[in-house]
């Protein structure tokens, strides 16, 4: 179920989820879903053999959905309301799951009350991804992974340099190319006057990303 104003699980849950399938991440460990809206990426991840399930998000929507959802499909998880990681520190995890907003939007900040707060994320994409960039390492166990999915057009390239300089060893373990939904649709002449976009280009590309400590 989805409450009004939750994010729809859409095409970069369903790549997270399938590498969550093939590569086995999740068996046995405990698992944060950050930015969990529906809570669909836990749910999987408790299918999938994790110990363990914790989800965060900021919206007290996402919360109640995530909350009911889990409940209903009989999943013991733990959600908490808050922002990022700081409902959960300074406890640590063995597998990070992020699927954050990372749209290219006019506005610097995400707005609050919105529900383009789902995917607007400033001017470059990158106001969440870097933040979680920074903050992953706070939160992996020694051993832990952190499964983060993305467009290119918020620069894939930056996320493994960040990560990288955040002291995780990063790779790209997953692509996938999507036709434009409506929100890139509407927003694609901006996109390619900024050369964020090809003149003819009307997919995007769609990266998951792990990163684990060196």
């Amino acid at each position: 179920m989805r409450l009004p104003g939750v994010y729809r699980a859409q095409h970069d849950t369903s790549l997270l989820r399938f590498v969550l399938r093939r590569f086995g991440r999740a068996a046995g460990r405990s698992v944060l879903d950050v930015g969990s809206g529906t809570g669909a990426l836990g749910i999987e991840a408790f299918r999938a053999g994790a110990a363990s399930v914790t989800s965060v998000d900021l919206s007290r929507r996402s919360v109640l959905t995530s909350w009911l959802n889990t409940r209903l499909h009989g999943i013991p998880a733990t959600v908490r309301q808050g922002d990022l990681f700081a409902p959960v520190l300074p406890r640590r995890f063995d597998l990070v799951l992020a699927n954050p907003p990372y749209v290219p939007a006019p506005a610097p900040l995400p707005p609050r009350h919105r529900m383009a707060r789902c995917w607007d994320a400033g001017p470059d994409g990158r106001f969440l991804l870097d933040r979680i960039c920074a903050g992953a390492p706070s939160v992996l166990s020694e051993d832990g992974v952190l499964l983060l999915v993305q467009s290119e057009l918020a620069d894939g390239q930056a996320t493994l340099d960040r990560l990288e300089k955040a002291g995780l060893a990063p790779a790209v373990l997953a692509r996938g190319r999507i036709p434009f939904g409506p929100v890139l649709r509407s927003r694609a002449p901006a996109l390619r006057a900024r050369g964020l976009l090809a003149p003819d280009q009307t997919e995007e590309e769609l990266v998951v990303i792990e990163a684990r400590h060196v």
